[in-house]
Parts: C-alpha cells; sequence; structure tokens
C-alpha cells in the first residue's frame, strides 16, 4: 500500500477560456483540487464552501472568487449565481453509524447538503446552458452511489440520489449541448476519508491502523488511496471535446472495487 501521495501530471489539454465554473466543497481535498485544474484551463471559479477562510486560499490560488455559504440553507444556495457554465457538485460529508442509532437530523442534513444543493445549483444553471448551447454537469458521486457499505446510510443514500438525478440532467440536457456525468472514486486522500478513521475504528472494533487496510481498501484491486488530482483530470477530461459524447455516465475510479 501507498502511505505517501502520489504525484499526478495535468496531462489532459483542456482550454476552458472564456468559460465559468462553480465549485461546491471548493476549499479543500477534491474540491480545491478540482477549482484548480479548472483555471488552469483557463476558466473562471467561483469557489464555494462553508469554510468561508478555506474557499478565500483556494480562490486566491485559482484566480477566481470565493464564496462562503452552508449548502444546507436552500435560501443561500439560490443566491449563488447562476449564469455558469460547468457545475461541479462536489460538497458532501460523512456520519458513521448502525441505522437504529443513526441522528435523523444528522440523516437530514446530509441530504440537504448532498442531494437538494445539487439539485438547485442545476436547476439555477441549466437556464444559462441552454441558451448558449453548451453546459457541463460534473457530480462527484462515489463508489458508495454504485455499492452500498454499512453503517453510511445518509452518505450511501445521498449519492445513490445523486446519481439519479445526474441521469435525468442528461436526459433532459441532450437537445441543447448539455452533459451529465458522475465521477465514482472510492476512498481518496482528504481529510473527509481521514476524518472517517476513527469512527470506521471504533465501529468495527479495530485499530485505527488497521482501517485503511482492512476497512477502505479491501475491495479494491490497487492497494492505495486516490490523490484528489486524479479525480480532478477526469473532470478536466469530462469537460473537453473528445468528452462531449459522454453522458448519464458514472465513470468508476475505484482501483478495481466495483470489478468484484
Amino acid at each position: 500500500m501507498t502511505a505517501e501521495p502520489v504525484a499526478r501530471p495535468h496531462v489532459v489539454n483542456v482550454d476552458l477560456t472564456g468559460r465559468t465554473a462553480v465549485v461546491t466543497g471548493g476549499g479543500s481535498g477534491i474540491g480545491r483540487a478540482c477549482a484548480l485544474r479548472l483555471a488552469v484551463a483557463g476558466a473562471q471559479v467561483l469557489v464555494v464552501d462553508r469554510n468561508a477562510e478555506a474557499a478565500e486560499q483556494v480562490a486566491a490560488e485559482a484566480g477566481g472568487r470565493a464564496v462562503g455559504v452552508d449548502l444546507a440553507d436552500a435560501a443561500a444556495v439560490d443566491r449563488l449565481d447562476a449564469g455558469v457554465d460547468i457545475v461541479v457538485n462536489n460538497a458532501g460529508l460523512q456520519h458513521v453509524a448502525p441505522i437504529q442509532d443513526f441522528p435523523v437530523e444528522r440523516f437530514e442534513y446530509l441530504q440537504r447538503v448532498m442531494v437538494e444543493a445539487p439539485f438547485l445549483l442545476i436547476r439555477r444553471a441549466l437556464p444559462h446552458m441552454y441558451a448558449q448551447g453548451w453546459g457541463r454537469v460534473v457530480n462527484i458521486s462515489s463508489v458508495h452511489g454504485l455499492r452500498a457499505s454499512p453503517y453510511k446510510a445518509a452518505y450511501v443514500a445521498a449519492k445513490h440520489a445523486l446519481e439519479g438525478l445526474s441521469k435525468v440532467v442528461a436526459l433532459e440536457g441532450a437537445a441543447y449541448g448539455v452533459t451529465a456525468n458522475c465521477i465514482n472514486p472510492a476512498y481518496v486522500r482528504t481529510a473527509l476519508v481521514e476524518g472517517q478513521i476513527a469512527d470506521q475504528a471504533a465501529t468495527h472494533g479495530i485499530p485505527e491502523t488497521e482501517v485503511i487496510e482492512k476497512i477502505m481498501l479491501a475491495r479494491a484491486a490497487i492497494k492505495r488511496l486516490i490523490e484528489p488530482d486524479e479525480v480532478a483530470e477526469l473532470l478536466a477530461y469530462l469537460c473537453s471535446p473528445p468528452a462531449a459524447f459522454i453522458t448519464g455516465a458514472s465513470i468508476a475510479l475505484d482501483g478495481g472495487w466495483t470489478a468484484n
């Protein structure tokens, strides 16, 4: 198992000059990598994150703008810019607990952030995309949008819902030059994953040192965590001309997890 991050160069030549993009959860992890990759391609990026300071830092790196907002607040989401060409729904969070102990309010919060907010953002952006005949919706789903794991009822439910939403957008948007796809990573080297280790250890009754190998990577053929830049590179490809015929897809970036 690779312990240290693996450097990933940008290899896809994508020109998004003149395009605007919104990336949710853009203050860290996958969202940060996606925002910076889109900026490298020439897009103007709006970095949205609950942590306003983190969003500002990434926006400064990307030469874009930042908005600090809790995506569970539907009214706040509805105030975000509607005239964007690329929507990247990445924001997410996790809660690990058996269903009988799962806090109802936590379940509801995850659905608001990971299902309702993407719906609202897409709903606002589609008229602009339709009018110009081009748009890209990329939903950062998860291997848990394709498979289930115990103790993650809210997360698995939300990611499965996001998959369905993405497919409907693909069908409705096809006539207008709009594509919608899901990227389905397994465990990515992010703060969200690192934060799960203690919870997983307690839930499964194993030491924290064994969680990555025995829980996170148990079903993957490639025994390492995914790097955020790898997810961002796939995002860039989905925005490129050669990917114009890819829509309604769920692209596994899982080291062979779903091959089992």
